[in-house]
């Protein structure tokens, strides 16, 4: 018996007997992934076939690396419930496209199955979670962690391999239209729940490819794929610590970002792909290009051949839909690489297959077990987006709403009975039975508790234009409403048609309506169409006016902090939004959720990320000062009090550093606090942050209770990058804030 087809042998030695093998082509085809998976089979009624294109590829290349999307549905994809794959259909095709390499390549070399997760599984039934902002709102990554569990279970039962997980981006500028895909803009916090999704996923039985390797989020302008005009200092502070969290998490992958960093496309960057990931960070599994990202260093190349040997040189193991990395005979034939390179990556596929056991038992049953991952089964999903709603503004304590009493609300605004809007972009099509709009969800609320609530549902306008009919209707039911909801904001859901790119994302923003997304960046970010002037009317009418903003991106606050009496900021919350927000507007649930990055009052401040170096005073402007709503603000229905117990000493202790502290709830009704600690180094080697959180948690209280809690001092946050990019940790002053809803409640000072 061959040696790799030992069970008995490590999966490295498997692989490296397997490699030698392998032609040339063969390798080269294992680097590769050009095909879309969702190509390679046609429905016929109850029945499968693989495609023509499918079976070429795996003749030229006597196999395939690995097959992205296979399960993939929406818009693009053009797969839904008529030609998408459900039920049994699922794993059977999984089953064809392995049996068909499996008995018709010399080697019989399985494919690694890759799909798209960047909140919840993009297929058919997949199981949906809040959108990464929303998750990082909720300021606990266990939720986030027990969730993810529960999508890698369902995609172990579909025989998935790598799921493809937005955990790297930084969010440091709104306009960006992939905000929503972001844990938020402080390092700290994002580090936390990128880790946090790797655990889960993997504990769920799927290994994880990280994304985007780096500082996507950085942008110029807001614009997506563009420049990261950024020092090694920026680049280590802000952007990085997501990726060791991730390396450290067990992340089999990372996949690289479309961007440049200080003129280096990250696809060409070996100091990022090999010296930093490698060395530095001791990762040892594969590195993924992003969608055709190696075709476009041809803008540095001019030469397809060439910039697949530049991005396999700079340390891309495998390709994503370009047709350079299929190039790579040529590219070893012409000296632009070398074969033992080559063989590094090929290996690296190769023992990841291994490793999943692909050789060994490269089949799964063919049922529907995986459908039963609902929200219902499996709650999860659901706690997460309740936690994840932020109160940001409550007027007179207008809330809680009393549903008990008779109370008569209008509900208006385009995003009040709206699925899709709940969702974000890279959601698959959902039957109408699986999603709760707001509306739905409070007639759901008044229907269980028997309340005597009158709900009149008027539109009031479109999400993008202004209607008068509709503005007039909801003017009328302002005259009887006791209270008035309007539901704003906007939506990055593809399914009102549009055209796009090979890579997926939009090619034209005229072409549908979206406001936030990949490739929908904005220069304005106001609410869109006629909504703020649908608000204004609606406050006009003298009656209490509660704003629910559902949004993928921060939106300019200003006007609605203006013309409202309550506020609840919602980043796209889910399948299960509309229940969520009901059972927290008539209290049957406490609002825990913290901003996970800040709100604008207006563009004109941007940027407004909270921790800007304490070198300059941050928004200073003469016509304005900082936005309200920063990082870290939420409040509640009840009152906590905070009391110091221990400070931290230090006198040049570096370890063991820490603060405690007791929460008390003063009011009559369940609360959650959100301690959050932050440092000032205020003597040092170089510059610092204004503030930077280094430590957060969350405890919930019982009217009249107390907590003692306790909030670690990493030994990591003391340091600084010097002038000569090496961490230090010098001697000096560093200032410490306790800080809940954006107001610090205990401060002092220490030195180490």
């Amino acid at each position: 018996m061959e040696a790799y087809k030992n069970a008995a042998l490590t999966p490295a030695g498997r692989a490296q007997d397997l490699l030698a093998r392998m032609t040339l082509r063969e390798k080269v085809g294992q680097l590769t992934q050009r095909l879309y998976g969702f190509a390679c089979y046609e429905r016929q009624g109850a029945g499968l076939r693989l495609t023509e294109e499918f079976r070429r590829e795996a003749d030229y290349y006597g196999g395939i690396g690995a097959l992205y999307g296979l399960y993939r549905a929406d818009p693009w994809s053009k797969r839904d419930f008529d030609t998408g794959l459900e039920g049994a259909l699922a794993p059977k095709a999984r089953n064809m496209v392995q049996r068909y390499l499996i008995e018709h390549t010399r080697l019989g070399i399985p494919a690694l199955m890759t799909t798209e997760c960047p909140h919840g599984h993009q297929a058919l039934n997949g199981y949906l979670l809040p959108v990464n902002l929303a998750s990082a709102a909720s300021w606990s990554p266990v939720l986030l962690e027990e969730a993810a569990k529960v999508c890698g279970q369902q995609l172990r039962d579909m025989g998935v391999d790598l799921a493809l997980v937005s955990a790297l981006d930084i969010l440091r500028d709104p306009r960006w239209g992939r905000s929503e895909e972001c844990f938020g803009e402080d390092p700290c916090l994002a580090s936390a729940f990128a880790a946090a999704v790797v655990r889960g996923l993997r504990a769920g039985g799927v290994e994880v490819t990280a994304k985007h390797l780096c500082a996507q989020g950085e942008t110029t302008g807001g614009v997506n794929a563009s420049a990261a005009r950024i020092g090694p200092r920026e680049l280590r502070e802000i952007h990085l610590p997501a990726v060791k969290a991730c390396v450290e998490a067990g992340a089999a992958s990372f996949m690289a970002a479309y961007n440049e960093i200080d003129g280096v496309y990250c696809h060409a960057n070996p100091w990022l792909l090999r010296t930093l990931l490698r060395e530095e960070y001791g990762f040892k599994g594969l590195v993924m290009s992003d969608g055709v990202a190696i075709d476009q260093l041809d803008a540095v190349t001019g030469d397809r051949t060439a910039s697949g040997a530049l991005a396999l040189r700079s340390g891309v193991d495998l390709g994503l839909w370009d047709t350079a990395f299929g190039r790579l005979e040529e590219a070893v034939e012409r000296g632009l690489v070398s074969r033992e390179r080559v063989d590094e990556a090929a290996a690296r596929v190769l023992e990841l297959k291994f490793r999943r056991g692909l050789f060994d038992d490269p089949y799964i049953p063919e049922d529907d077990r995986w459908m039963g991952y609902t929200p219902t089964a499996y709650p999860q999903a659901a706690r997460l987006t309740e936690e994840s709603i932020v109160l940001l503004k409550n007027q007179d304590g207008l809330l809680p709403l009393d549903g008990k009493k008779p109370l008569r609300i209008l509900l208006t605004g385009p995003n009040a009975d709206d699925v899709y809007s709940q969702l974000g972009d890279y959601t698959p099509p959902v039957r109408p039975c699986r999603g709760i709009t707001v509306r739905l969800g409070i007639e759901q609320w008044a229907q269980a508790h028997e309340s005597p609530l009158e709900v009149s549902y008027r539109p009031g306008c479109g999400r993008f234009g202004e209607a008068a009919d509709l503005m007039a209707e909801a003017e009328w039911g302002a005259r009887d409403a006791d209270v008035i909801l309007v539901v704003l904001g906007g939506t990055s859901s593809r399914f009102d048609g549009g055209i796009f790119q090979s890579n997926g994302a939009l090619a034209d923003q005229e072409s549908v309506r979206m406001d936030c997304g990949e490739n929908v960046d904005a220069g304005r970010l106001r609410l869109p169409g006629g909504q703020l002037a649908l608000l204004r009317r609606m406050k006009e009418s003298g009656k209490p006016v509660v704003t629910v903003l559902i949004a993928g991106r921060p939106y300019e606050m200003e006007e609605v902090r203006r013309w409202s009496d309550a506020i609840f900021y919602c980043f796209y919350p889910g399948l299960t939004g509309g229940e969520a927000l009901a059972r927290l507007l008539f209290g049957e649930a406490a609002p825990s959720g913290r901003l996970p990055v800040s709100l604008p009052d207006h563009v004109g401040q941007l940027p407004v990320c909270y921790n800007y170096k304490g070198s300059y005073q941050g928004m200073r402007y003469c016509d304005g000062d900082r936005p309200q709503d920063t990082f870290g603000s939420g409040m509640g229905y009840s009152r906590v009090g905070w009391h110091l117990v221990k400070a931290p000493e230090g006198n040049g202790e570096l370890d063991g550093l820490s603060v405690t502290f007791t929460v008390r709830n003063f009011g009559e009704r369940s609360t959650c606090a959100v301690p959050q600690l932050y440092l000032h180094r205020a003597q040092g080697v170089v510059t610092s942050r204004k503030r930077a959180l280094c430590a957060f948690s969350k405890a919930w209280l019982s009217p009249g209770e107390e907590k003692t809690l306790t909030l670690a001092v990493p030994r990591d946050a003391l340091g600084q990058w010097d002038a000569g990019m090496e961490f230090v940790i010098p001697p000096g002053r560093i200032e410490w804030f306790l800080c809940d809803g954006g107001i610090t409640f205990l401060e002092g000072a220490f030195t180490v």
